[in-house]
């Protein structure tokens, strides 16, 4: 029996860096969501992330993106796709629902750690 990889694509408004962990305000939520996204690569599940600053084309090549932005504009975003279906649109999940979501049992969240910046101080 072979196993099918598991995959989130995780659909970022415009940041600054990839992350957008960088600068001198960061959110504590996009500290925690990274976390949480290395929390998955650990549990064998496949991560694309894509900003709309740093990749456009991945917004317009894919149809369920392309249908939500123009429903809602950029108020869809972040958006979320597991394993090519949307999962949410508008707001960063936590652990836990990533967990549910893949089926894997969630550990404790640690609480995020302040971020140097990962621009090279450029942001």
């Amino acid at each position: 029996m072979k196993l099918t990889m598991q995959t989130i694509q995780v659909f970022d408004p415009a940041m600054c860096c990839s992350t957008g962990v960088c600068g001198p305000d960061v959110d504590p939520k996009l500290v925690q969501f990274a976390a949480d996204l290395d929390w998955l690569k650990a549990q064998d599940v496949i991560v694309q992330r894509h900003t709309l600053s740093q990749n456009p084309a991945a917004f317009v090549e894919n149809e369920a993106v392309k249908s939500a932005l123009a429903e809602k504009g950029e108020a869809a975003l972040p958006l979320m796709l597991v394993n090519g279906r949307l999962a949410a649109t508008g707001r960063y999940p936590d652990r836990s629902e990533l967990a549910a979501w893949f089926k894997v049992k969630a550990t404790a969240t640690p609480a995020p750690a302040k971020s140097s910046c990962c621009c090279g101080g450029s942001c």
